[in-house]
């Protein structure tokens, strides 16, 4: 039975992990599948900056770093940012899944260009690290925003008629004006809205969390994970360090 540990960037409580756990709801996984869904322990308010981009990679690192050992098939960020996903393939053998990277490669492989839904405008540098860091300028007709005032844990429950209108007036903007075939969420944190704008675009609609869930489950099946020769293993581990560091941090904060 493969189990996959999904890393929630925020230090959730019970109930917030337990909302974000809904995402699997979204997708058919194989009935052997588990998901074990774990928030990081410390982290930033928001992922607006590079010094918040810092912290997640920090957090989500010391979440994970210990993943093969403690008996996880594949490890999924639970996070559009991909924050942390380059560190933990140079020490996991095992897939390690970052939702960013891999929605803009799936929407390739759905049409020619796509356009990436923001919750507002201070996430949108966060999304341009992403682009020119992978060589997506040509491909990635534009990043518009919808602008309500973020919520980082859970962005649209019970504010549906309020919400959902407005990134669907924000997507079909990015198809019409902006020609782009595909449109992907920018931020697990949208998925309730995802079958509501489905329905009602003209183009696909990439719901990173459950489809990150499923590609990590397809790697598995085919037996595939990242490049060593891509993410090479550091020379000395520093495991402790990084445990000594994230639980010192944690009790200052």
């Amino acid at each position: 039975m493969p189990t996959i540990l999904v890393i929630n960037p925020f230090p959730l409580d019970e109930e917030g992990v337990a909302r974000r756990a809904t995402q699997q709801n979204a997708v058919d996984l194989d009935p052997d599948t588990k998901l074990v869904f774990r928030p990081v322990k410390i982290g930033a308010t928001s992922f607006m900056s590079p010094h918040d981009w810092l912290i997640t990679d920090l957090a989500i690192y010391e979440a994970g770093v210990n993943a093969e050992e403690e008996g996880f098939d594949a490890v999924v960020i639970d996070t559009m940012s991909d924050s942390g996903m380059q560190a933990l393939r140079s020490v996991l053998s095992i897939p390690v899944v970052g939702p960013g990277r891999a929605s803009m490669l799936y929407a390739l492989s759905l049409g020619s260009r796509f356009s990436i839904l923001a919750q507002w405008k201070p996430a949108i540098p966060r999304y341009r690290k992403v682009i020119r860091e992978h060589g997506f300028e040509r491909q990635c007709a534009s990043i518009r925003s919808f602008d309500v005032e973020p919520d980082f844990v859970n962005l649209t429950e019970g504010k549906e008629d309020r919400v959902f209108p407005k990134m669907l007036e924000t997507a079909m903007r990015c198809v019409e004006e902006d020609a782009a075939d595909v449109i992907c969420l920018g931020s697990t944190t949208m998925h309730q809205a995802a079958t509501y704008l489905a329905q009602h675009l003209p183009v696909p609609l990439i719901n990173p969390g459950p489809f990150s869930y499923k590609l990590a489950e397809l790697l598995l099946a085919l037996n595939l994970r990242h490049s060593r020769a891509a993410y090479p293993q550091p020379l000395v581990r520093q495991d402790a360090l990084m445990h000594r560091l994230v639980d010192a941090a944690r009790t200052i904060s």
